[in-house]
């Protein structure tokens, strides 16, 4: 007999009892269901059985680890069924693409006409099978083995990328006959993955499903256009040079072909910030450059890339940062856990920054604040501002997009760019990845670099920077009149070398462990880069530094 602590209590179990018996005794006290447990914090699945004393949390899809195990089996819910429906030699390829509303964009290639009684049918198969409830069943075999297995079922994908696996053996998951690689870990049935949604779109389909927030609710879709757009056309780029997936990455460094790749990528990106030049420069009572996104989207290496161009077609820009129009420290408002509230546009001088840009509007002069972040005061130092007929403003700050903030500026007066950085680059046909790790590996390299922030402190704001985003960026990113993507298709394989020492450094006894092991992992996937040959304006160079920008 064992001892465990759970739920603050102390109970015996006998040795070998699954996890999934324990967590019975605790279902009914849980409004979400539990998908996975924590043992002494190292995040578990619950088929796997008590070895010993140990402390469990239990892990609902109300939390990232929980809901991410829940869209991760909805998807091989998903592909099980069009395999299903559709007979295999008709069908070449289903593909996971990216995050669109609050779901997936999917394409089937191969003789299938994706129509709306296709995703009926698949929809009924999915339903077929979560009232089945079968087991999501998980074995391990060698690598090599895994490379002729996926051959065989035609995962081209993930053949390619177990070619470049460290690791001796791989985690096959699967329901009955269908088998599948998955990044993560998985929900214990189908029985429980009864939130999803599918819709036809564009040349695909978004499968939907529930987020953390509202674990039993599918959020109707939303189509986002203009996202969608640059999405599409990012992924077009990447199939263009031929790195669609990590696997190709790998290859090309492997080959070492990765510096024509580098350069094709970098010239891409400002084509099109040349574009975007053109663009204000054609629309002329454009004078305030509104540039906003997320964090560690590259804002302000893209702010001076853009004012270059800017010049290139003729006009005089000059930087602004919303940052400079905090009000003072003591008086920022505060969130519900009692901390500054930095994301807030409440913690802003709006109406100082409103009466500014006005007064430059009407071509009067005025003293430009600067925002002290070590006295935590806004301060003035005689840098004195009047805007001529070619000058324009380029103003990046979260809040760029929300006319709330330049609620005196004429409309025809604001450009507004939207900009992220949103991964085109996915594990392989079934396995994206979320941009949100793009950006907080970025973030992570940035902070340690810049501020001597360890990855635990990176980790553990990184709650606090979602809700913000979500709360003041997103709901309004369709609004821009331009999206520019800034990932860059090779930015992981550089940004691995930094990453990975300073995620050893956290301990299995901290509570930011269990992500700090995923990130590893994830990070595993791809060979390393050198990163002497990428050029000094690029945009990642805003994260491993040594960069020509003031940044």
């Amino acid at each position: 007999m064992y001892r465990v602590l759970i739920e603050g209590e102390e109970k015996e179990y006998p040795a070998g009892t699954t996890y999934q018996e324990i967590v019975k005794d605790y279902k009914e006290k849980k409004e979400h269901e539990i998908v996975l447990v924590t043992v002494d914090g190292k995040l578990q699945e619950l088929y796997k059985k008590l070895k010993k004393d140990c402390e469990i949390r239990l892990v609902t899809t109300a939390e990232d680890a929980g809901n991410r195990s829940y869209v991760r089996s909805v998807t091989q819910l998903m592909l099980k069924a069009i395999y299903d429906i559709v007979p295999k030699e008709n069908l070449e390829k289903v593909s996971v693409l990216f995050s669109l509303s609050k779901g997936y964009y999917c394409k089937v290639k191969g003789e299938v006409i994706v129509n709306q009684d296709f995703l009926d049918r698949v929809k009924d198969r999915m339903l077929e099978l979560v009232k089945e409830d079968i087991p999501f069943k998980k074995r391990s075999i060698h690598t090599d083995d895994a490379i002729l297995l996926f051959q065989g079922h035609r995962m081209y994908d993930k053949e390619r990328l177990f070619r470049y696996r460290r690791v001796s053996r791989v985690n096959i998951y699967s329901l009955n006959e269908f088998e599948d690689y998955y990044y993560g870990y998985m929900v214990p049935s189908t029985g429980i993955l009864k939130y999803f949604e599918l819709y036809l779109y564009d040349e695909g389909f978004v499968l939907q499903m529930p987020r953390k927030k509202a674990p039993t609710k599918v959020a109707p879709f939303e189509p986002q256009q203009k996202l969608f757009h640059v999405l599409k056309e990012s992924k077009e780029w990447g199939e263009r040079l031929g790195i669609s997936t990590v696997g190709e990455l790998n290859e090309k460094i492997s080959k070492g072909k990765l510096n024509d790749i580098v350069l094709v990528q970098e010239a891409l990106q400002e084509k099109k910030i040349s574009e975007i030049a053109r663009m204000i420069t054609e629309k002329k009572q454009s004078k305030f450059i509104m540039i906003a996104g997320p964090s560690s989207s590259g804002k302000t290496t893209f702010s001076h890339r853009l004012s270059i161009q800017l010049q290139a077609h003729g006009l005089n820009p000059h930087l602004i940062s919303i940052d400079d129009y905090f009000i003072d420290r003591l008086k920022c408002p505060l969130d519900e856990f009692g901390k500054y509230d930095f994301e807030s546009l409440r913690a802003l001088d709006v109406e100082q920054f409103n009466v500014d840009m006005m007064a430059l509007l009407k071509g009067s002069q005025i003293e430009l604040p600067v925002y002290n972040f070590k006295t935590g005061k806004r301060e003035y130092r005689g840098d004195y501002l009047q805007l001529g007929k070619e000058d324009v403003l380029v103003i990046e700050g979260i809040h760029g997009l929300n006319d709330a903030l330049s609620y005196t500026l004429p409309k025809d007066s604001k450009f507004k760019i939207y900009i992220s950085a949103l991964t085109q680059l996915n594990v392989d046909e079934h396995n994206r990845i979320p941009s949100t790790d793009g950006r907080l590996i970025r973030r992570m390299v940035r902070d340690n670099r810049t501020r001597n922030i360890t990855a635990k402190g990176t980790l553990d704001m990184w709650d606090s920077v979602r809700r913000g985003e979500e709360q003041y960026i997103f709901p309004y990113q369709e609004e821009a009149d331009v999206m520019f993507n800034s990932a860059l298709v090779y930015e992981l394989a550089a940004l691995k070398q930094f990453a990975e020492p300073i995620l050893f450094q956290i301990e299995k006894s901290d509570p930011c462990y269990a992500e700090a092991k995923r990130l590893l992992k994830f990070l595993d996937y791809f060979l390393g880069m050198t990163t002497e040959d990428i050029p000094k304006n690029s945009i990642l160079r805003e994260f491993v530094g040594k960069g020509c920008f003031p940044v």
